[in-house]
C-alpha cells in the first residue's frame, strides 16, 4: 500500500490531543470489521471529549459502536456502507445515516474526496524492525482513506495478526498511536446444521466443481456450503471476506488455489473475520494475501478467476428473480456491501456462476419467495443480474429464462406451504398459463430423490426429478427425435408436442409415479437427453418403466443409470417388481433388462414380450 511518511516520529497519544485533530465538522474514519480499534474510539467516545458536528464513516465494525449511542445523537452523525445490530435501530430511528454503494467503488468516494476524511482510526499489527505495521485483518477501504486521511491515529495491538499483501504501512506514517493490546471481536462458529440449511449447502455444492473459485460469507448458511464442499479438490479463493467457512475448506485440503488462474497459490481476500483460530492462520501466512476493496471486490477481477462462484444470501426474492437485501420494506437491515460486485463479476467469467441461496421461509414462517416486494423494499441486484436462486427445496436456474419460466422455477423452490398461493398470482398476471398446476402432492425431496451428479462415457451429466419449469426443455427434446423414436416411444405417430401436452408429461405427482431426466448442464442451461418414467399399477405394488433416449447420446448408459435410480426408489417404497413391454427388435433395452433378474413372457397379438423384474 503506498504511503507517505511523515516528516515527525508519531507521538503517543494522550486524551488532550483529540481536540487539536478532531474539530467542530470533522469527518472520522473508523477502520473495518475486526480491525475497528475499540481502544481508540473508546477514548474518543468516552463522553470526556467533547464533540461538534463530527460525522463518522466506516464500512462495517464488529463489537461496540458508543458513537452511534443516542447519547451522541445532537453531536456525532453516523453514515455507513454497511449496516449491523448496533447501527439498524440508529438508522431507522433517523439518528444515522447509510450510504448504499458498490464496496469496489468506496475507495473512489473517498480519493475523489467525494467524502474526504479528515481524521482515520485504525487498529493495526507492531512494527516490525523496519518500522513497518500492517493493516492486519482488514484493508478492503482502509487503504483509500489512509491515502487521503490528514490524519492517522493507530491503535498498535500486538494479538493483531501481521498479514501479507497489500497491507504494509510504515509506524511514521501515524500523527499519533496508542499501544493497546486486545482480543479482536470473533464470529460465532454453528455447532451444527440445521436439516434446512444442510439441504441448502447440498444444492449448492451440486453446483460447484472441483477447480472452481470461491465467494463465501460468514454466514450459517456458508458455513452449511463448507461443509458440503469438504470433497472438492482443487478449489481456489477470492472473495471479500476470508471467514471460518472458507478457512474450513483450506484445513480439509479443498483448496489449493492451483486453478485459479490469478494469483494462483494464494487466496485473496480484502478483510478476515471469524475465529481466534482464524486470526492465528492467517498470522504471517504468505499463502493468504490482503488487498483493497478496489481490487479484490472490482467486477473484471473477480472475472479474471477461473470459473467463479460466488454465494450470497438476501431476504426476499421475487417471481421475477429481483432481490431484495439491504431493506424489509422501508426498514434497512444491512447493505448493499460486495453482492452486486460479485454476482456481476462471476456472470462476467467464463463458466462463472452466481449465486443467491436462502431459506425457503422466514424466521416467522413467511415466504422468501414472494409474488410482491414489500414496498420500500431494496432491490440490491436486479432480476437481469441472477442466474440462480437455492433453497433447501431445489435450484431455480434464471439466466436467460422468461418471466414464464423464472416464474415456475422459483415456485419449485419455495415451501411448498406457500406455492399454490405464488402460482395462483403469476396466473392471474397472466405470466403463467392457466392450465400450470401443482402436482397433486408434493412431499420434500420428492420420496428419496436427490440430484446426483454423473459422470458417464468420460462426461458430466445430472441426473433430477423432471419437474413444471421443464416444459420447455421437454419439448426440445421430444422435437430432437426421429419418427421411429416417436413411434416406438408413443407406439403411435405424434406430429407435435404442444407447450399444454409437454406440461402434461413434467407435472408428475413423483410421490406416486415416477420421472427422472438425465441432463447435460451447459453452463445455466440444461438439456435433456434421456428420460426415465414408471407408472405405478392399480395394486400399486407393481409399475410400468420405460425410457427414451436423444439419438445421439445412446450408448452411454443413460438408460441403465436411470433404471438404477428407479430400482432404488421403488425398492424404498415397497414395491415388488418393475415391469416393461419391449419391442422384440430393441436389442439393447432387452439387454439391460435381462441384466437384472427377470421374467418373459409373450404378448399375445404383437412383437413385443413383457419383461418382469422382481425386486
Amino acid at each position: 500500500m503506498a504511503t507517505k511518511p511523515r516528516k515527525n516520529s508519531p507521538k503517543p497519544l494522550t486524551p488532550a490531543d483529540w481536540p487539536r485533530w478532531v474539530r467542530p465538522g470533522s469527518r472520522v474514519f473508523i477502520g473495518s470489521y475486526a480491525a475497528a480499534p475499540a481502544a481508540l474510539t473508546a477514548s474518543l467516545f468516552s463522553g470526556d471529549i467533547a464533540l461538534t458536528d463530527v460525522e463518522v464513516i466506516h464500512l462495517h465494525t464488529l463489537g461496540e459502536t458508543p458513537w452511534a449511542e443516542p447519547r451522541f445523537s445532537d453531536t456525532v452523525r453516523t453514515n455507513a456502507f454497511v449496516l449491523g445490530p448496533h447501527l439498524n435501530d440508529a438508522v431507522n430511528e433517523g439518528r444515522a445515516d447509510y450510504t448504499p454503494a458498490f464496496v469496489f467503488e468506496i475507495p473512489a468516494l473517498l480519493r475523489q474526496r467525494v467524502l474526504p476524511v479528515d481524521v482515520a482510526l485504525i487498529q493495526v499489527s507492531p512494527p516490525d524492525r523496519k518500522g513497518i505495521c500492517t493493516l492486519g485483518v482488514s484493508v478492503d477501504v482502509v487503504a483509500a482513506a489512509l491515502e487521503t486521511a490528514t490524519h492517522i491515529v493507530a491503535q498498535v495491538n500486538p494479538r493483531m495478526p501481521r498479514t501479507c499483501g497489500g497491507t504494509q504501512i510504515p509506524f511514521t506514517r501515524f500523527t499519533a498511536y496508542l499501544e493497546a493490546a486486545g482480543e479482536l471481536p470473533e464470529l460465532p462458529i454453528p455447532a451444527a446444521t440445521s436439516k434446512t440449511l444442510a439441504a441448502i449447502g447440498d444444492y449448492v455444492a451440486q453446483l460447484i466443481d472441483d477447480g472452481c473459485t470461491l465467494r463465501l460469507g460468514t454466514s450459517s448458511i456458508h458455513h452449511a456450503i463448507a461443509r458440503a464442499l469438504r470433497e472438492h479438490r482443487h478449489l481456489g479463493i477470492h472473495s471479500d471476506v476470508l471467514g471460518d467457512p472458507l478457512h474450513a475448506l483450506i484445513t480439509a485440503g479443498a483448496v489449493d488455489n492451483s486453478e485459479k488462474g490469478p494469483f494462483a497459490g494464494r487466496s485473496i481476500a480484502a478483510f478476515v473475520a471469524g475465529s481466534r483460530a482464524l486470526y492465528d492462520f492467517v498470522d504471517g501466512n504468505k499463502a493468504v494475501e490482503l488487498h483493497p476493496s478496489d481490487c479484490v471486490n472490482h467486477p473484471i477481477a473477480i472475472a479474471g478467476n477461473h470459473r467463479m462462484v460466488t454465494v450470497h444470501s438476501a431476504l426476499q426474492v421475487d417471481l421475477s428473480g429481483q432481490v431484495v437485501a439491504d431493506s424489509i420494506g422501508h426498514r434497512f437491515q444491512s447493505g448493499i456491501g460486495s453482492q452486486v460486485d460479485f454476482i456481476r463479476g462471476a456472470a462476467l467469467c467464463p463458466e462463472g456462476r452466481p449465486i443467491i441461496a436462502l431459506p425457503a421461509t422466514t424466521i416467522d414462517g413467511e415466504s422468501s419467495i414472494v409474488a410482491n416486494l414489500e414496498t420500500g423494499a431494496g432491490i440490491v441486484t436486479s432480476r437481469g443480474d441472477v442466474h440462480y436462486v437455492v433453497t433447501e427445496f431445489g435450484i431455480a436456474t434464471l439466466r436467460g429464462r422468461s418471466i414464464r419460466e423464472r416464474a415456475l422455477e422459483l415456485v419449485q423452490v419455495a415451501h411448498p406451504d406457500h406455492r399454490a398461493d405464488l402460482l395462483g398470482i403469476a396466473k392471474a398476471r397472466k405470466w403463467v398459463p392457466v392450465y400450470e398446476k401443482l402436482p397433486a402432492s408434493i412431499v420434500a425431496g420428492l420420496g428419496g430423490i436427490a440430484v446426483a451428479r454423473l459422470r458417464l462415457a468420460g462426461e458430466p451429466y445430472v441426473m433430477r426429478p423432471l419437474q413444471p419449469s421443464d416444459e420447455r426443455r421437454l419439448q426440445d427434446f421430444f422435437y430432437s427425435h426421429t419418427q421411429e423414436t416417436i413411434q416406438a416411444r408413443y407406439g403411435y405417430m405424434l406430429n407435435r408436442m404442444s407447450r399444454e401436452r409437454a406440461y402434461e408429461l413434467v407435472n408428475v405427482d413423483q410421490t406416486r409415479d415416477l420421472a427422472l431426466a438425465v441432463l447435460e448442464v451447459q453452463g445455466p442451461r440444461e438439456v435433456i437427453d434421456a428420460v426415465g418414467r414408471y407408472y405405478l399399477d392399480a395394486d400399486g405394488k407393481c409399475a410400468e418403466v420405460a425410457f427414451v433416449t436423444r439419438e445421439t447420446m445412446r450408448y452411454r448408459g443413460m438408460a441403465r443409470a436411470l433404471f438404477e435410480r428407479m430400482r432404488t426408489i421403488a425398492a424404498k417404497r415397497g414395491l415388488v417388481a418393475l415391469r416393461a413391454q419391449v419391442q422384440i427388435e430393441n436389442e439393447a433395452m432387452l439387454g439391460l433388462f435381462r441384466s437384472y433378474p427377470h421374467e418373459l413372457s409373450a404378448i399375445d397379438g404383437a412383437s413385443a414380450v413383457e419383461v418382469r423384474m422382481p425386486l
